[in-house]
């Protein structure tokens, strides 16, 4: 019997498993602009918040007696450790879940929280590579048996009754499938499903671009081991496919794509925007994948898998600031201009015009040239335009996206070479033109910016500290003296005392 005939009859006989451990998920439609209906598999509304159980269960389920008696184990950053807890328990067994040491607290208390007295953690190692063999070598020493997250027909055909849920759904055919890759047990045993039901339907694999193994083992023929491994998504950071997993992937998926960290944040974002839905990263990359794909399809019926929302909350920042605001794509050019007064302002005219800056940060370091870095939000025409103006303006400028002071807001300033500074802390309605409209009424002609740090936060009131330089002791004085404490467009503004400045900046 081929492989994919196979995994069919497990997929079948699966289908009357998985039901003692949890209940169909629900398919929502994601209303987006342009033609076409996309459709996504709500696999973040079952008990634990991911499909895993799926695949978990039924290959628990299929234990012998005999297997049963000796130690069950597993190794797992997250869902997968989930999905054997809640399945130990729910079939009476006692499993052992191996997980790195450095898997969040959140993690670990839902694997205990599932499983209770039937699961047992091991934390081991830095990363699940090292868990996986220590769980292996624990195996292979006690003669126990290992469950592995996806290289497993058995898990695989539990993982595909999803796809049996959306063709029993009654609301397909699709045209497009987005499947995002780990192993790919998920992704091969649902395009499987979705290919006996809908032969016309084009499967795309969905990886991140820092951990595409599946997209290298079909390049060379087998699989292989990524030489380094981006794990922003965590949950399908993998550096090499599983065999069984390689066998059934290479017939089923038409194609495999790549997408970056920050096309999945975008996805995030949308999910939230349209479903009120917060997936983890890798729920999102098959979302992510059509979004980039679309203008391949752009009238099909397609489907995504939100595949998870077991997010470390802490995680939650990067994401936001990796996602573009209200559709736009996120920019970060580092912009030279003259140190003189005037010059910032003239740029933020002239040269920005009306785009949404979300981040800008400046500090001065040089006597007679300033290199103050903006972060926008804007579409890729008015990204183009904003490259013609600068150009047109004599500007020399750089893309610093992937930046030490970017990713770490790194905002270097001298203090030697401040005269007579003063800072201010600033609070300002977030709507278009209203912190130009302070800096323009306030500032214009009275000193000299040589410090600025803003980062748009997603609230109705941004905030800022920007700092100032004067010619004179007497003409810092008066200006603090006659600033009104607030004013129209901004809600607050407040000088630094001499004694707050001293400790930020010497």
């Amino acid at each position: 019997m081929d492989i994919l005939r196979q995994l069919r009859q497990e997929t079948l006989f699966a289908r009357q498993r998985v039901y003692r451990a949890g209940a169909p998920t629900p398919l929502e439609k994601i209303e987006l602009d342009g033609p076409g209906e996309v459709f996504a598999k709500r696999e973040d509304l079952c008990a634990i918040k991911a499909y895993k159980w799926r695949g978990a269960f039924n290959r628990l389920a299929l234990l012998s007696e005999n297997e049963k008696a000796r130690p069950v184990l597993a190794a797992s950053a997250g869902n997968h450790a989930q999905g054997i807890a809640l399945s130990a328990r729910l079939l009476g067994l006692k499993a052992q879940v191996y997980m790195p040491v450095t898997t969040p607290a959140v993690k670990r208390s839902a694997v205990l929280r599932h499983g209770g007295d039937a699961v047992e953690i091991i934390l081991h190692g830095d990363s699940y590579d090292e868990a996986y063999a220590a769980a292996l070598a624990r195996a292979e020493a006690t003669g126990g048996v290992y469950i592995h997250a996806y290289d497993d027909l058995q898990v695989m055909a539990g993982q595909a009754t999803l796809a049996d849920e959306v063709v029993m759904s009654g609301k397909g055919p699709f045209d497009v499938a987005y499947l995002q890759i780990g192993g790919g047990g998920m992704a091969g045993g649902v395009a499987n499903w979705l290919k006996t039901y809908y032969p016309g339907i084009r499967v795309v694999g969905v990886e991140g671009a820092g951990q595409a193994s599946m997209k290298a083992a079909l390049a060379a023929g087998k699989p292989v081991e990524l030489d380094a491994l981006d794990i922003f998504c965590d949950g399908t950071a993998v550096r090499k496919a599983g065999s069984t997993t390689f066998k059934v992937c290479r017939e089923v998926l038409d194609d495999v794509i790549t997408v970056t960290n920050e096309e999945v944040s975008d996805a995030i974002r949308l999910y939230w925007e349209r479903l009120r839905c917060l997936q983890e990263p890798s729920g999102a990359m098959g979302l992510a994948g059509l979004l980039k794909d679309r203008e391949a399809h752009p009238s099909a019926r397609a489907l995504v898998v939100a595949t998870g929302a077991n997010l470390d909350f802490g995680q939650l920042a990067r994401i936001a600031d990796a996602a573009g605001i209200g559709g736009g794509h996120r920019r970060h050019l580092r912009i030279e201009i003259p140190e003189r007064p005037g010059a910032m302002l003239a740029l933020l005219e002239t040269g920005l015009g009306s785009l949404n800056i979300i981040d800008f940060q400046y500090g001065k370091r040089h006597e007679d040239r300033a290199w103050p870095v903006f972060g926008l939000s804007c579409s890729e025409p008015e990204h183009a335009a904003l490259v013609e103006r600068l150009r047109a303006g004599g500007y020399s400028f750089e893309e610093v996206d992937s930046s030490v002071e970017v990713r770490y807001r790194a905002i270097a300033c001298e203090a030697r070479l401040l005269t007579h500074p003063l800072f201010l802390e600033l609070e300002f309605y977030e709507r278009p033109g209203a912190m130009h409209a302070f800096l323009d009424n306030t500032v214009r002609g009275r000193g000299n910016f040589c410090y600025f740090n803003y980062r748009y936060s997603g609230e109705r009131v941004g905030r800022a500290l920007i700092g100032m330089e004067f010619d004179s002791a007497e003409a810092r004085a008066a200006f603090g003296d006659t600033l009104p404490a607030s004013g129209k467009g901004y809600r607050r503004c407040r000088v630094l005392a001499d004694d707050e400045m001293t400790r930020l900046f010497g």
